[in-house]
């Protein structure tokens, strides 16, 4: 049986959550007066809650049976603190307003939501104290941040407002009445709005509105109740571009909406930290909350402190604060500075001297003067931001326009308030919108290299060999950031691969090289041009040394552009707009007291949404999503539960990321009998409540969140375990190889490796990657190299033909770096390779083996003496030579990756072993030239000729998947920068719902994971050059915005596994057809999403569908294989 409260957890909160009038009762203020203290000029009282406002507002006996809440709210299902709130039985006699009632008084009780605290709201209300004073004082506003237990926010704005009280007094003296004439003496009361959403501006204008009709007439109850009563019909906007507007008069109130869910709405000034701090305070700020510090924020305005702080909290975002966190601390709350743990809070300026010399180490920062310091000196002791990222964050923030008048100094003066409103709040918006890309770009330019030290499969994050990545001068900003919880849960959500802001930033603005490195698995090794970088004294190239940590490309000889300056990499991103938003207006506020009107007011809306919904072309599935969204929503409160259902399956085809899955859950088990035999009556109802029952009889498996540090093992590890060792170590991910590392390094030995073994290899892996950091070539040297290679392997000094030096290997040739004057001579390609061999020269009783390699390029063999490292050599040479063979031959260049990845490890094992049987150890990593030898890899000659590259989806995973459905998207050349790529795509489904993405026209990978269900996908298809189809095996046809790489619609008419579809296109129109196994053909309507037809055929299975000549021709399996035609037109 359904009940309401269940369905009341459920429903997302409405804009008002509480409204709390807090004080001085009359009885306070009188007993004030009767002990004398109208002596004085001020006088402090103790502020209490006078009164609650909740929803609903309606009367329960107003409701209809089925217990529906009438207002936008929860909280009646979550009651926990019942006040005794005083109701006057006789008006107040005198002008006091609120508080000065006298006579009989009778009680109600007051219901409030558990995570209000009435106990501390007075204070938090009035946090500089209540005072009684003998002149007026102007309206304030300030505002508030709850945060319970459980880390979740209530918001709250206050507005403080004086009134007088006593104009005269009559005094009982000697017998008889006498009459004086005293100063007016005034008191303050505060209205506080209380939301769970932080719309600080809207409910601040919410306010004002309620301080005009206040201004005129004193403060009663009713008044603010019928103020909190409108404030709970608003509803809130969901995730997306529609904003909702209401008319409060003589204001008109603009309610944002969330950019996606993951980020909270943003309605206050972001530039307010600009105006107030220098580029350098605020990196300091982020410094200290990023390092969970115990910062405290001064401003002599109560208001500031909310609104700096949440700004910086903004900054941060994706990154999420995780310890307690107070913006405002009242006189008598100031012992909470005293907590051992992280916080953030704020204090009065007053306060500045009295908290800095209780506490040691705390992070003061004086909003009013712009300061940072700490409570040890004047100085603050925290590491400074990564120097390029900073410096990158100046420069941006030079370049914002914080000044609105500077703005609109060409421009007449308004008339109209509401339009000169929206024009400033046109501007703010753009405004904020710049800001968050400019503190995101900071934070992703801070962490954008975490991700190439992730293990995904097993969970971990090599934090050691990151720290060695970093400057030195930025190690130590570093080694504390990831230390903390903030880093910590970030690292969570990129191990789950989340596609938040700092995903799509760090995806979409990948230079050319760090794409083609996320195609690579092989050890890092320092550029030629990183090189150039490193020893030039530019210090615009000390800037951009770290751009990326660039691994080799071994397709064909073409340099990259890697000249693009950190700034000028980010351009491009960083110019696109904010997208276009869409203003929905409310209804007028009807009598929000009576059940009737509300009613009318909630039909009038569903009215409006319907006209609105009417008007959007379908093509426009996003803002169609959100007006579906907000009449389902509406519809759940008038009981309606069909339409409301029905509304939110329509979410299926516009935007399934704002799908409310727990509202619709509750919705269909509320359903009565008879509204479940007209759900079945209806397809799609039927369908949708079919989806709910299945979900719910799912096995819910929990999330695997934990995030794992890289330590060396410590027992002995058999081959299963070894693998997994050496895939958390980083140093290798697949199988195959590391099961032949595994063979390496038990040669002659039982199997299984002793963890001191496991520690010399791994050690002598990690100082040859330090060494190679350490290697200095001359500027002569370094242009007769490409600027992506790296140099793998140097040999010591070594007597050849061509003179004394040292030979060096990198990806794509072998070099001479001769002795004395530094010089370069090339020894050969490993393409241009034609023998290798080692021959033995007799010196005195013994052989001498030298390395000869014959160039097909030149007639003379070069001969170098590598004395012991002769056997090495001869090994890495041959199995680079074996690699660049196979990976010209089948246009793989994965194949020279391999084979670089074989040679290193070739060297490490016989560094590690450092036994006669060590080069024979070692052996068993040559794979290719072995290969090459025992089982020639012949490429067939058509495919030789017609084969222009080889791609490897599977090079993110531990061990290759198979590619079952392939497809082509060519390019757009009308694609803006704000559109994105308009570069051509090839798109891979692998096992489980996994598509990967390239990039058709460098062969890198654009997309390395967009989970499409969990079942094997068997069909592709791409639509108006923003759409890709993916039919599944749970019968869920996916679509997959090609410009946000999201899967955002789903078509669940198939009741079968999809097996293909069919485009018809023509002049007029275009149409789609779709099979599932069962027989079942459908003809979609592409801007709709809706059946046009539906057919069934009858057959065992249904493969695959095409159109020829106007006729679908359907194929279904039969023992011989030959297409069937059923005609159909």
């Amino acid at each position: 049986m359904y009940r309401g409260g269940k369905m009341a957890d459920h429903l997302p909160s409405g804009l008002l959550e509480a409204c709390v009038v807090v004080g001085a009762s009359g009885d306070k203020l009188k007993d004030s007066l009767q002990q004398g203290n109208t002596t004085t000029d001020i006088f402090s009282l103790d502020p209490e809650v006078l009164q609650v406002h909740v929803p609903p507002f309606v009367t329960k006996e107003n409701a209809d049976e089925s217990g529906v809440p009438r207002t936008f709210s929860r909280v009646q299902c979550r009651r926990s603190f019942i006040k005794k709130k005083e109701r006057p039985v006789v008006a107040p006699s005198g002008p006091g307003g609120a508080g000065s009632s006298e006579g009989a008084t009778v009680t109600e009780d007051v219901s409030v939501p558990k995570d209000i605290d009435l106990m501390a709201l007075p204070q938090l209300c009035f946090p500089g104290g209540l005072q009684v004073t003998n002149e007026p004082k102007e309206e304030r506003f300030h505002f508030l941040v709850f945060t319970d237990v459980f880390g979740n926010q209530t918001h709250g704005v206050v507005v403080q407002c004086c009134r007088p009280f006593q104009e005269g007094s009559v005094f009982y003296q000697n017998g008889h009445w006498s009459s004086t004439r005293t100063t007016k003496l005034y008191t303050a009361y505060a209205i506080c709005v209380i939301s769970k959403h932080p719309y600080y501006n809207a409910l601040k204008d919410c306010l004002s509105c309620l301080l005009v009709q206040l201004r005129t007439c004193r403060l009663s109850e009713e008044r603010v109740k019928e103020f909190a009563a409108k404030l709970s019909l608003v509803p809130i906007p969901p995730p997306g571009q529609l904003h909702v507007v209401f008319n409060l008069r003589p204001l008109m109130i603009i309610l944002p909406s969330r950019e996606d869910k993951e980020h909270p709405a943003v309605d206050l000034d972001l530039h307010l930290p600009f105006l107030c701090f220098r580029s350098k305070q605020i990196l300091q700020i982020i410094t200290g909350i990023l390092m969970e510090q115990r910062v405290v924020f001064f401003s002599a305005d109560w208001a500031r402190l909310t609104l700096v702080a949440e700004c910086f909290m903004l900054y941060i975002h994706p990154l999420h604060w995780q310890h307690p966190y107070v913006p405002i601390l009242s006189a008598q709350m100031l012992d909470f500075v005293m907590a051992p743990t992280a916080f953030l809070m704020g204090c009065h300026l007053n306060h500045f001297e009295e908290v800095a010399a209780e506490t040691d180490d705390l992070i003061l920062i004086n909003i009013d003067d712009g300061t940072v310091s700490s409570s040890c000196s004047e100085t603050v002791d925290l590491p400074d931001v990564p120097f390029a990222s900073a410096e990158c964050f100046t420069k941006r923030r030079k370049g914002l326009q914080l000044q609105y008048d500077l703005e609109v100094c060409h421009q007449g003066a308004g008339t109209d308030v509401n339009e000169m409103r929206m024009l400033r709040r046109q501007w703010q918006q753009n405004l904020n919108w710049e800001i968050q890309k400019v503190t995101l770009e900071l934070i992703v330019n801070m962490f954008r290299d975490v991700s190439g030290h992730l293990n995904y499969e097993h969970r971990v994050f090599n934090s050691e060999e990151f720290l060695k990545t970093r400057e030195l001068a930025d190690q130590p900003f570093y080694k504390k950031v990831l230390e903390t919880h903030i880093f910590h849960s970030f690292l969570k959500d990129r191990l789950n691969r989340k596609m938040d802001a700092f995903t799509r930033m760090e995806v979409n603005t990948r230079s050319e090289t760090q794409k083609m490195k996320a195609m690579t698995d092989n050890p890092r090794r320092p550029t030629m041009q990183e090189m150039a970088r490193k020893y030039s004294s530019d210090p615009e190239n000390r800037l951009n040394k770290r751009l990326g940590m660039s691994l080799p490309n071994l397709g064909e000889d073409r340099p990259f552009l890697f000249a693009v300056s950190l700034f000028v990499f980010f351009h491009t991103a960083f110019k696109i707009p904010p997208k276009p938003v869409k203003i929905f207006k409310l209804p007028e506020f009807p009598p929000p007291m009576v059940h009737h009107h509300v009613q009318n007011y909630y039909g009038e809306l569903i009215i409006l949404l319907g006209k609105a919904i009417f008007c959007v072309p379908p093509e426009n599935s996003t803002l169609l999503a959100r007006y579906f969204y907000l009449r389902g929503f509406m519809n759940t409160l008038c009981s309606k539960r069909l339409d409301a259902l029905s509304d939110f399956q329509n979410l299926y085809k516009t935007d399934i990321e704002i799908f409310p899955t727990d509202l619709v859950k509750a919705l269909v088990d509320s359903l009565q009998k008879d509204e479940r035999s007209q759900a079945d009556r209806r397809p799609e109802l039927k369908r949708l409540i079919f989806k709910v029952k299945t979900d719910n009889e799912m096995v819910l498996v929990q999330a695997d969140d934990h995030v794992k540090k890289f330590q060396l093992p410590k027992t002995h590890m058999l081959q299963e375990d070894f693998v997994k060792r050496i895939q958390e170590s980083g140093i290798v991910k697949d199988v195959a190889t590391i099961h032949r590392l595994f063979e390496a390094l038990t040669v002659g030995q039982q199997k299984q490796i002793d963890p001191e073994v496991f520690r010399v290899f791994y050690t002598f892996w990690k100082e040859t990657e330090v060494e190679a950091q350490d290697v200095h070539l001359p500027a002569e040297v370094i242009e007769h190299l490409d600027n992506n290679e790296c140099v793998y392997k140097l040999s010591c000094s070594v007597k050849t033909n061509q003179g004394v030096g040292k030979i060096a290997m990198t990806q794509k040739r072998l070099f001479l770096l001769t002795d004395g004057r530094p010089g370069f001579i090339e020894i050969t390609k490993f393409r241009d390779i034609k023998e290798v061999k080692i021959s033995f020269a007799p010196f005195l009783l013994l052989r001498i083996p030298s390395l000869k390699i014959k160039c097909s390029l030149r007639k003379e063999v070069f001969e170098a003496n590598l004395k012991s490292a002769c056997d090495l050599w001869n090994l890495m040479v041959r199995e680079m030579w074996a690699g660049r063979t196979m990976a010209d031959d089948h246009k793989d260049p994965q194949y020279m990756q391999q084979a670089l990845t074989n040679v290193l490890l070739m060297d490490a094992v016989v560094g590690c072993l450092q036994t006669q049987k060590a080069v024979f150890a070692a052996s068993k990593l040559a794979y290719f030239d072995r290969v090459k030898h025992e089982v020639p890899m012949m490429v067939p000659k058509t495919t030789s000729e017609t084969l222009k590259h080889k791609i490897n989806p599977s090079l993110d995973l531990p061990a290759p998947q198979t590619v079952h459905v392939l497809h082509y998207t060519p390019g757009q050349l009308s694609y803006s920068e704000v559109d994105g790529d308009g570069n051509p795509k090839l798109w891979c489904a692998l096992s489980g719902g996994r598509v990967v993405v390239f990039d058709a026209a460098s062969w890198s990978m654009q997309q390395n994971c967009i989970q499409v269900g969990s079942s094997q996908l068997n069909c592709m298809l791409g639509l108006d050059q923003d759409q890709v189809w993916i039919g599944s095996q749970d019968s869920i046809i996916y679509i997959i915005d090609t410009r946000s790489m999201s899967c955002n619609k789903q078509l669940t008419e198939h009741r079968h596994e999809v097996m293909d579809f069919a485009l018809e296109e023509s002049d007029k129109m275009s149409q789609t057809y779709s099979c599932s196994a069962d027989g079942t053909v459908i003809l979609w309507d592409l801007s709709t999403l809706k059946v046009k037809k539906q057919f069934q055929l009858t057959c065992d299975r249904l493969m695959s569908i095409q159109l020829f000549n106007g006729t679908l021709w359907c194929c279904k399996s039969l023992s011989h294989a030959r297409p069937s035609p059923w005609g159909f037109h």
